[in-house]
């Protein structure tokens, strides 16, 4: 059932304490992102009884509202046509960036604070890099079935093109969220991938166009951000327009050549070869602690440390093969879900919420089931990591034997990564190790679930729960009809 996206929005306003109460809105692919000036003033019950939504997350000041795909763009669209309305919009933008950077200053450590700007530096390419995957998939089997010949030169340059110049967007979005100016970012970052850097040598070394990658690019646009916040308090008013932009370009430029593409291409190589040593060296094991631990990553939102991971394994080597592996959560989320819908078959509530919620668990989007069922239950939440660590030990056993399972993008998990999936053994054998790894995340969440995670007094508190709604239903018929004998009486608690 679509959501009505104006409706939603229109209930969520007033629970969060009002339009006065909102100092910021964004949202990510699953989450609309609140900064609210008192989150004692937001009703989190009545939020989560709101249709549509499927959990509530509160993270150091940021008031996260569960939507899911797609429904979360709508509604953060109609949410800020609420707030843009003329009798919320100077209140609104008076107050909201004092509070919301008095409460990040408050509450925010700096290690999240740090998460969460390299999160904002890369998610925002996440689209561009699933569209360019899948076309970059679609042409591969296009090349090896021989088909459509004179159209795969024409794709790959379309699916390419983003991946050779992703280094500029990385710059540019790194001086947008450090408080440079975003283009200069772009220019300096545009440094890493120009072709007559293979004229210079720094270090004895002659530079490769590339080399350093996303990192090299986010390490100069940062040091193009302090460059130019210096020239502004020391140079000239009447001169700021020439000399700042001129002496932040030729510093950093300069920089990036002799220093920063050397040190990030060093670092991005140990990246690649680091990720390959692990899992061709202990695969079972390493896939058996990333896939039982990204759960919780992700629940207090470190697993956004990975994405330059992911995205470095991408630039290097064409696709990275730890998001497979850290996929299996998901599998053994969905497992747990299923073993919870089994058990409490009288529970109509959380029935309801993994049947809303399970569709987008298979297509890779854990938080509806995360917030809505195992952790409120528990131990769900513990026998679904159990479920993705044998998923991934699963696929990291196949890595040790040689048969790497990567993907192109980020992003996508579960079912939707099939597009994406890319290896060194061929798709199909690559697509059967990614497919059995999420039948083993399945089958062991589900199985662990259903023996261990759902304990008798849990089932004992719904059954009684329910008998009660039950009774009070039978006792307020009685009641109203007049029936014979009068009402019937409640089960004593």
């Amino acid at each position: 059932m679509r959501i009505d996206s104006s409706s939603t929005a229109a209930a969520i306003l007033p629970l969060v304490g009002g339009p006065a109460n909102v100092t910021s809105v964004a949202h990510c692919m699953t989450r609309l992102r609140l900064g609210l000036a008192d989150p004692s003033r937001a009703d989190e019950e009545a939020l989560r009884a709101v249709p549509g939504v499927l959990g509530v997350v509160v993270d150091d000041g940021s008031y996260q509202v569960v939507l899911g795909p797609g429904v979360v763009t709508r509604v953060t669209a109609d949410f800020e046509q609420l707030l843009a309305r003329p009798s919320t919009a100077d209140e609104l933008g008076a107050r909201g960036a004092e509070l919301r950077e008095e409460r990040r200053r408050g509450n925010a450590t700096p290690f999240k604070t740090g998460l969460r700007r390299l999160a904002a530096v890369f998610v925002p390419l996440i689209p561009a890099l699933i569209g360019c995957g899948i076309l970059a998939g679609v042409n591969g089997l296009l090349v090896n079935a021989g088909w459509l010949p004179g159209l795969s030169p024409a794709l790959a340059a379309v699916a390419s093109a983003f991946m050779a110049l992703i280094a500029v967007f990385v710059g540019h979005n790194t001086a947008k969220e450090f408080g440079g100016t975003p283009i200069l970012g772009g220019a300096v970052a545009a440094i890493v991938v120009y072709p007559g850097v293979a004229k210079v040598t720094a270090f004895g070394v002659t530079l490769a166009p590339g080399q350093g990658g996303v990192l090299g690019a986010l390490a100069a646009a940062f040091l193009a951000t302090r460059v130019e916040k210096w020239c502004r308090g020391r140079v000239p008013e009447a001169l700021d327009v020439l000399l700042t932009p001129t002496l932040t370009v030729l510093v950093t430029g300069l920089c990036t050549l002799y220093g920063l593409m050397y040190a990030a291409g060093a670092m991005s190589s140990a990246i690649g070869t680091a990720a390959n040593w692990l899992l061709a060296t202990t695969g079972a094991f390493a896939g058996l602690v990333l896939g039982g631990l990204f759960l919780p990553l992700v629940m207090l939102g470190l697993h956004q440390a990975l994405i330059p991971i992911h995205t470095t394994l991408i630039d290097q080597q064409g696709y990275t093969v730890l998001l497979p592996v850290l996929a299996m959560a998901g599998a053994g989320q969905v497992g747990a879900a299923l073993a919870v819908y089994v058990r409490l078959r009288h529970d109509a509530s959380i029935r309801t919420t993994i049947r809303s919620a399970l569709p987008a668990g298979l297509l890779g989007v854990g938080e509806p089931l995360i917030y809505g069922v195992s952790l409120p239950l528990g131990r769900p939440f513990l026998t679904a990591c159990a479920g993705g660590a044998a998923g991934g030990a699963f696929v990291g056993y196949f890595a040790m034997l040689g048969d790497k399972v990567g993907a192109t993008a980020i992003g996508p998990s579960g079912w939707a990564l099939f597009p994406l999936l890319a290896g060194n053994r061929g798709l199909g054998l690559t697509a059967a190790v990614y497919a059995g790894g999420l039948l083993t995340g399945y089958a062991v969440g589900f199985a662990a679930t259903y023996a261990f995670g759902v304990t008798d007094r849990v089932t004992d508190r719904v059954t009684a729960r329910v008998t009660d709604d039950v009774t009070a239903g039978a006792t307020s018929r009685g009641s109203v009809s007049g029936g014979p004998g009068g009402p019937t009486p409640r089960r004593s608690s």
